[in-house]
């Protein structure tokens, strides 16, 4: 037992192991399985909320659906994390929409991101540039990298120290004011 006999062509009997049968069967049937169990992953729609702090709005949506990014979702968005000083509306980077989902994820929180800053045009950026230390003057925010948030149910020390864990871009703490920026450029702390 243990051995299961097969006449080859030739007439000779080959023995093959019942392991190494079952894993051969096995790793035929994989390429049936394995492409739906992705497939479910990828199908699985990602939604995120938002609370805008300096313009009250709110905004649930779902950015991506049936495997692909929802262009109706993204403009929503766009417009959402506009710059409120200036209301100008810029593409905002979907990579950083799908570090945000991971962020919550890793969280484990249905909070919305209340947001400080997503969007900020060029003469936003001088101006806060120039009154502040802390701003960029080449910041990912005029590019639509980037986003400085605060999550309700979670400490700062709590989102920085996830974000950083995802190694999907810059993160900076920012502990005076209680917000945390996260963007998809290179991978760095602060």
């Amino acid at each position: 037992m243990g051995k299961t006999g097969v006449t080859g062509a030739a007439g000779e009997s080959l023995l093959i192991g019942r392991r190494k049968f079952f894993a051969g069967a096995a790793a035929l049937a994989a390429p049936a399985i394995i492409p739906s169990v992705a497939q479910a992953a990828i199908a699985r729609p990602k939604t995120l909320k938002f609370e805008h702090l300096h313009t009250g709005e709110t905004l649930r949506a779902t950015f991506w659906a049936d495997g692909d990014y929802v262009p109706d979702a993204l403009d929503e968005i766009n417009r959402h994390l506009r710059d409120h000083r200036t209301g100008e509306v810029y593409p905002i980077n979907p990579k950083l929409m799908d570090l945000l989902h991971a962020l919550r994820r890793k969280l484990d929180t249905g909070a919305e991101f209340r947001v400080i800053s997503g969007y900020r045009s060029p003469k936003t950026n001088a101006k806060l540039a120039s009154k502040s230390g802390g701003v960029a003057r080449k910041s990912l925010h005029m590019k639509g990298m980037a986003i400085d948030i605060r999550v309700p149910d979670r400490s700062t020390a709590q989102i920085h120290k996830a974000a950083k864990s995802l190694k999907l871009g810059g993160v900076g703490a920012y502990y005076k004011s209680a917000f945390v920026h996260v963007d998809v450029g290179r991978v760095r702390y602060w």
